[in-house]
């Protein structure tokens, strides 16, 4: 059995670099964005939007690490500083007693509603003007396939 690397052909060490480029570069826009416009981050945002995306406005800490592809000391990190903030709560999970719930507050609500016009914005402006419909359908495809992939390795 041979064990000697697989190396990448010459376009696929382009176009690998040119991605990791791009998951370097395109949050680190954002975040800047965010920062200088709102003082939120990319992450109060992702956590922000997913919290505000469900009926009740609040989250199974376990589940919604999961959904959001984190782990779940990085969403109790995030939540403890958001906290301080003002901007989410924990409560405690009634059902068990042992799990607890993420829930946005108002002033969460408040602050993703300030921050959502400018940073779609620059989301529409870097991402979705520079390809064509069928070149954003395929790269949905694209990412897609990669993510599966992904999820089938953990």
């Amino acid at each position: 059995m041979d064990d000697s690397p697989q190396w990448l052909t010459v376009e696929q060490q382009r176009v690998w670099r040119e991605l990791l480029r791009l998951t370097t570069r395109l949050p680190a826009r954002l975040n800047r964005q965010l920062e200088e416009d709102s003082g939120l981050s990319l992450a109060d945002v992702d956590v922000l939007v997913g919290l505000t995306d469900v009926p009740d406005g609040r989250a199974r800490v376990t589940e919604f690490a999961r959904g959001l592809g984190w782990e779940r000391s990085r969403l109790s990190h995030q939540v403890a500083r958001m906290e301080r903030a003002g901007l989410v709560r924990r409560e405690v999970c009634e059902d068990d007693g042992r799990g607890s719930y993420v829930a946005v507050t108002d002033a969460g609500r408040s602050a993703i509603g300030s921050a959502a016009p400018a940073h779609l914005a620059l989301v529409r402006d870097l991402v979705v003007d520079a390809l064509s419909d069928d070149d954003l359908g395929r790269l949905g495809v694209l990412v897609g396939a990669v993510l599966e992939r992904i999820a089938a390795s953990d």
